[in-house]
């Protein structure tokens, strides 16, 4: 079975601000990379209850690149693939904002239209608790919550669990 796909997470600071994003890369059903950057936020600004979800804070992002910095590494890693995550639609609009923040065309980002939604998946699958931390729980899969690497990687493990392929 040939499966490939991105799964990725972003913490955020503010609103759809990004201070942190993981990506894993997986090809013919097996994690070939892991990327994982602190992005600091506009104005370096925070909500003080992002911090306590994530623990990141100002001091963490203050030499951190920008998201336009990062965008190429972002780009690199998506581009031309399925793009899997936990709740596609949180993430996905992190990444649409960012990019609109930044004047960068969605069209640079060279993504498959259709995202792929554990969460979904697994709601469908008659999951009463669908959230990432419950999900990975059922299945013993390792998670440190919060941490966008950590999602990310369980993320594609869980996509990779659904479509019949053992982690």
């Amino acid at each position: 079975m040939s499966l490939s796909f991105s799964a990725i997470d972003f913490e955020t600071a503010v609103s759809h601000h990004a201070c942190s994003v993981g990506i894993v890369a997986v090809e013919d059903g097996k994690i070939v990379e892991e990327f994982h950057q602190l992005i600091q936020p506009p104005f370096n600004e925070y909500n003080y209850y992002n911090i306590r979800v994530h623990g990141i804070t100002p001091h963490d992002t203050y030499d951190a690149p920008l998201f336009s910095e990062v965008f190429y590494d972002l780009q690199k890693r998506l581009a031309h693939r399925t793009v899997v995550a936990h709740n596609e639609g949180f993430d996905r609009g992190v990444l649409r904002k960012s990019m609109k923040d930044y004047n960068i065309h969605h069209s640079e980002l060279n993504t498959l239209d259709k995202w792929e939604c554990t969460v979904k998946i697994f709601r469908a699958l008659g999951y009463k608790r669908n959230n990432l931390a419950a999900c990975c729980e059922r299945h013993r899969i390792e998670l440190q919550h919060h941490d966008a690497l950590s999602d990310a990687r369980a993320c594609a493990k869980l996509y990779l669990l659904s479509q019949g392929v053992e982690i």
